[in-house]
């Protein structure tokens, strides 16, 4: 059977400045992918390419065995440490809108039994983020954990088969990252999506991946330090004997480990 996303000697270039280079991957459906590694290494530009934002200079993404669409579309959801939330709409209002776009294209909202239902599916989705008690509230008056799981609200409300998350908790305080934990963790196990998640938390990317990724540059040259790319230096499964973890975890560079928050894996 073939990989739902297969990755294909991908290269991206930015004029001289190489970021990947000849990335090759593949991941089954329903994985939990966590991607780690020092800032500047192509983790989020990767995020991006799967997303459809960004094309690859070089090689290949298929999805299913077609080429990735070229622009974003409803099969990928994207949620971002900045919470990508319209200000001036409610908490429903927010999600509906993911709604009613695709529905309605020319108008814009959708009318009589069709709005009805698109708001039912939308509170239905917002109590399942523990966000049902507040509906009629505005974006300012969440704190940022209730931000968060109205973005990512947004994004599963359009049933997406991928969800991109690029470091989604990163800017919330220890108590609330753990509650965001179990809730992204019980969604997956519900909907079995396949997640790439980026994080600079190591205790993170094993305590919630199947897979973990790192990213890193293998080869360095001072004189021009944009002359090559990263690529995936690390590929460690999480669902293996803890043993095997801890010793994958010690294998890593310092010049990796550095750039990371440390991981307890007991």
């Amino acid at each position: 059977m073939s990989a739902f996303i297969e990755v294909k000697n991908v290269w991206q270039e930015y004029g001289d400045q190489v970021v990947l280079e000849n990335l090759s991957l593949s991941v089954n459906e329903g994985e939990f992918c966590t991607l780690v590694g020092a800032s500047g290494c192509g983790k989020s530009t990767f995020l991006r390419m799967l997303l459809g934002q960004e094309a690859p200079s070089r090689g290949s993404i298929q999805l299913e065995g077609r080429p990735l669409a070229a622009e974003p579309d409803a099969s990928r959801g994207v949620v971002f440490q900045r919470y990508s939330v319209f200000p001036h709409l409610s908490v429903l209002d927010n999600v509906v809108l993911g709604l009613e776009l695709p529905r309605s294209p020319l108008l814009g909202r959708l009318l009589g039994g069709a709005k009805r239902a698109a708001r039912e599916e939308a509170a239905a989705m917002l109590a399942k983020v523990g966000l049902g008690h507040a509906l009629d509230k505005y974006p300012n008056q969440l704190s940022g954990g209730m931000q968060q799981r109205l973005a990512i609200a947004q994004a599963l409300i359009m049933k997406p088969r991928v969800l991109l998350l690029d470091e989604p908790f990163g800017a919330l305080d220890p108590g609330i990252r753990k509650d965001m934990h179990e809730l992204l963790l019980n969604l997956w196990h519900e909907t079995r999506l396949t997640v790439f998640m980026v994080t600079h938390d190591l205790s993170e990317g094993f305590s919630l991946g199947t897979r973990l990724m790192v990213f890193d540059k293998v080869r360095l040259d001072p004189q021009a330090p944009n002359a090559y790319g990263a690529r995936i230096t690390y590929d460690i499964p999480l669902n293996t004997d803890r043993r095997t973890v801890r010793a994958a975890v010690e294998a890593l560079p310092e010049r990796v480990t550095a750039a990371l928050q440390p991981a307890t894996v007991h």
